[in-house]
């Protein structure tokens, strides 16, 4: 009997590769930030996203983020061979953004050349104008990490309290009412980055894949779901195919409620993976 001929329709690994990535959680301790990155007070790691970016696509794919930050997507996609694109509500991020993947291109040299990796400073909720202007082609994969509501507000929290000592490092994302982060309510908060994800749908390939990593959130003694909500909410546009879940081991203990009530110390996050079925 003749072997198996293994075909590879998603993506550029090897079987051991394939297997690896498939463990439903994983440990990522991101690399210290660079000085002109720690402005935003919630960047996620270049080095997580390339993970991904490298399993859902291939060289030379597509891939997109809508709310691209300090650039950490479309540095990760450089970094992976693929074409990127990010919207940035915040134009001093989103002019971060430029010098970062600017900066990449020349540590890369000439193998990023032929690569597009554009950010683009506008509202996210505007995307059918976007696409259109800026003549995105479909999307083979979306990687994204929205605002985990409003909790940047929260003034108890430790890394808030560190953040407000310098004055050249941001606590919100911006005064912006068109950002999400400014919500007071969560069910408004939740309506609206839901429209944000559904309205990708169409500029998303046929059986592509969407990630989001998020996760629940902490307010006033109580557990919003945020995770679990929007993939309830979602999984009525998309298939909801799985979650892995991310967990940082180098953080700080605090004490929260010691000697009186449970309260945990949450170093997780979910990266919910949904396919455009």
């Amino acid at each position: 009997m003749s072997k198996r001929i293994f075909r590879n329709c998603l993506n550029d690994l090897t079987t051991k590769e394939w297997l690896k990535f498939q463990k439903s959680w994983f440990v990522h301790n991101p690399p210290p930030r660079q000085d002109d990155v720690l402005r935003h007070p919630a960047k996620y790691p270049e080095t997580l996203a390339q993970e991904f970016i490298e399993f859902f696509t291939k060289r030379g794919q597509v891939v997109f983020d809508p709310m691209v930050g300090t650039g950490s997507t479309i540095v990760a996609a450089l970094r992976a061979g693929r074409h990127s694109y990010g919207i940035e509500l915040n134009s001093a991020y989103a002019d971060i953004a430029r010098e970062v993947v600017l900066r990449e291109r020349e540590n890369l040299g000439e193998s990023a050349d032929h690569l597009t990796a554009e950010v683009i400073h506008s509202d996210a909720a505007a995307v059918a104008q976007i696409v259109s202007e800026h003549r995105i082609p479909p999307m083979d994969y979306i990687i994204t990490s929205p605002p985990y509501w409003n909790m940047l507000h929260a003034k108890g929290a430790e890394t808030q309290k560190q953040r407000r000592q310098d004055e050249s490092l941001d606590v919100v994302y911006s005064d912006d009412l068109h950002d999400l982060g400014n919500i007071a309510d969560y069910d408004e908060f939740l309506e609206r980055l839901t429209q944000i994800y559904t309205g990708l749908k169409p500029y998303l390939k046929p059986m592509a894949y969407l990630t989001i990593i998020v996760k629940n959130v902490k307010k006033g003694g109580k557990i919003y779901p945020l995770a679990w909500d929007l993939a309830k909410q979602l999984g009525q546009t998309y298939a909801m195919k799985d979650e892995k879940v991310w967990c940082q081991d180098n953080i700080r203990l605090f004490p929260y409620g010691l000697g009186n009530a449970w309260v945990s110390n949450t170093f997780h996050h979910y990266c919910l993976q949904f396919r455009n079925d």
